[in-house]
């Protein structure tokens, strides 16, 4: 199961979603991302591309104005992938697609 890590400004932008877009969110990551994330092959509808602003970190679409900004971290478990979530919002949040600050929490499983 793949493992993930957010960073405080992750966790403050997704409290401030409505809870229906912090449910979708949730579901696409449980239903799309992490499957496809075993796999290495996101499917078009997610609209992963890499964030020119910023090296190392991608974009997903998560709504028609919901994006997430995540980058690969260091393996916890040998051969699984790792994700830092960076931010989470509306389309703004790629003016500043990175989050300051030192990860927060170990990494825990993601779900799917």
């Amino acid at each position: 199961m793949p493992t993930y890590e957010t960073l405080p400004r992750f966790t403050t932008d997704l409290q401030h979603l409505p809870p229906a877009q912090r449910r979708r969110f949730h579901r696409v990551v449980r239903e799309a991302f992490v499957p496809d994330l075993r796999t290495g092959l996101f499917r078009p509808g997610l609209r992963i591309k890499r964030v020119r602003c910023a090296p190392g970190v991608y974009e997903l679409t998560w709504a028609p104005d919901g994006r997430a900004t995540w980058s690969y971290g260091r393996a916890v478990v040998a051969g699984l992938p790792h994700v830092v979530w960076h931010r989470i919002g509306t389309h703004s949040i790629l003016d500043r697609p990175l989050a300051e600050g030192r990860l927060a929490g170990a990494g825990r499983q993601l779900v799917g």
